[in-house]
């Protein structure tokens, strides 16, 4: 604790919301994992055997496929506009996810749609959740200095733990005693939208902010310097830059 009696109460404040939102992150993510066995049986046909096995790791599997497009999204998303837009924006993905699966009817209620569906949240979820543990990665290293940077990331990744075990006792306990499972999912989503909306206090990284204001500047200074010589119009030497191709999918498999 004596590594955090330097931070200020902002600092302090930012940590408690990256670590409860990414707590619920986490806890949003894997509870549908944990509860695959009864889940799979209300919102995938079941054929026979084999079919369930597919459809139960496909539903798995799609939420950690997806997490590399959630890199490249939250990616651009964090490196434009900024960490903390990043952070609220996951959150309230996760949110509006949890909602929907809380309420949404079953297989034999609307047929095909409800496994589409429940696709496409747990797609939704995975991309959320590689943006949030990444971003908020991000912000605390940009917000608080050494030697107290080491510690504050490391909770984040603590709290993920934590919601990961939490939803596995959650998961237990509704399967074990009968307990309705839409609950679980009701209540997670609360939280997510209350820290979605609390992370909105939450302000932008010094380091962004002045790495933004080196690019305005040095875009001004471009501006002025580089002109067309056949038209006379300002050209920006960013637009001349050309893409490696190979660096770009090498980070992607990455």
């Amino acid at each position: 604790m004596g590594l955090f009696s330097s931070l200020s109460r902002q600092q302090k404040q930012s940590m408690g919301l990256l670590q409860i939102g990414t707590f619920l992150e986490y806890f949003d993510l894997m509870l549908y994992v944990h509860m695959a066995v009864l889940l799979n049986e209300l919102f995938f046909p079941q054929t026979d055997p084999h079919t369930a096995s597919l459809l139960t790791a496909f539903a798995l599997c799609s939420s950690l496929a997806f997490r590399p497009v959630g890199a490249l999204i939250f990616g651009w998303i964090g490196d434009r506009i900024g960490r903390k837009p990043t952070i609220i924006i996951t959150t309230t993905m996760m949110a509006i996810s949890c909602l929907i699966m809380a309420n949404l009817p079953t297989y034999a209620q609307i047929g095909i749609s409800a496994a589409w569906i429940v696709t496409i949240c747990r797609i939704v979820q995975g991309i959320s959740s590689m943006g949030e543990i990444v971003g908020a990665d991000i912000y605390l290293t940009e917000s608080i200095e050494l030697p107290a940077r080491y510690p504050a990331v490391l909770s984040v990744h603590v709290a993920d733990q934590v919601g990961s075990l939490a939803a596995l006792s959650v998961a237990f306990l509704a399967i074990s005693f009968n307990m309705n499972w839409r609950l679980a999912f009701w209540a997670g989503a609360a939280i997510a939208v209350v820290s979605a909306f609390a992370r909105t206090r939450l302000r932008e990284t010094p380091a962004f902010l002045e790495m933004k204001r080196k690019e305005l500047k040095k875009g001004i200074e471009e501006l002025n310097l580089e002109l067309d010589p056949i038209h006379g119009a300002k050209v920006n030497a960013v637009w001349k830059e050309r893409l490696n191709y190979k660096t770009l999918i090498s980070y992607f498999f990455t």
